[in-house]
């Protein structure tokens, strides 16, 4: 599919906890729409480096991205309600608009999800998993998120994501002709436009 063009560019903002589907969804989104992803986990296990260093390494990355005014993703530092809050503040000033996109799937299924190997990932512990389901603080109201299952299928997803990505453009009119136009005439009594 060709990369999504909407008047003001957005990143779409990964929310969720591990093994929720996150991941998932944001690769297959990426080769859609031939999106840019940024993916602070992968950029850690990449480099095997501490946090500071990923999210100096993420924050150069995600900064010249910005530059490009495309519609990206983002997953990195995102359970905290403050995290999210002055990254959509930094994309708004950036010109973006800050599109959260939360994937809910039940903690028992996550879990599962995230303390298995996959794909030459690390897998967390069952106490890093149980840390990171305490830290993780559901986005609110305010925040307007976009909310999709983890156990859906991606085109169910994607659907769901576009309906509130095409909410965001301006409305084109449903009557492409002036009502005074030559080829359309008023028909007395009942306000109808016949083409």
């Amino acid at each position: 599919m060709k990369p999504l063009t909407p008047n003001t560019p957005h990143v779409i903002i990964m929310v969720g906890i591990p093994g929720s589907g996150k991941t998932t969804f944001a690769e297959h989104f990426s080769k859609t729409f031939d999106a840019p992803y940024i993916n602070a986990g992968m950029i850690s296990n990449m480099i095997g480096s501490d946090v500071d260093t990923t999210e100096k390494i993420t924050k150069l990355l995600f900064d010249e991205l910005l530059k490009t005014h495309t519609t990206l993703i983002y997953e990195g530092s995102t359970y905290l309600r403050t995290q999210r809050m002055a990254l959509a503040n930094m994309l708004t000033k950036a010109g973006y608009k800050p599109l959260l996109v939360w994937v809910q799937t039940d903690p028992s299924e996550s879990k599962h999800r995230a303390t298995k190997k996959q794909r030459g990932v690390s897998s967390l512990t069952s106490k890093q998993f149980d840390a990171a389901y305490t830290k993780f603080q559901h986005p609110s109201e305010i925040e307007k998120p976009v909310v999709i299952s983890g156990k859906h299928t991606y085109p169910t997803q994607l659907k769901t994501v576009l309906r509130r990505l095409s909410t965001t453009r301006p409305q084109i009119s449903q009557n492409p002709l002036p009502p005074n136009s030559p080829n359309s005439r008023i028909v007395p009594g009942r306000h109808i436009t016949i083409r």
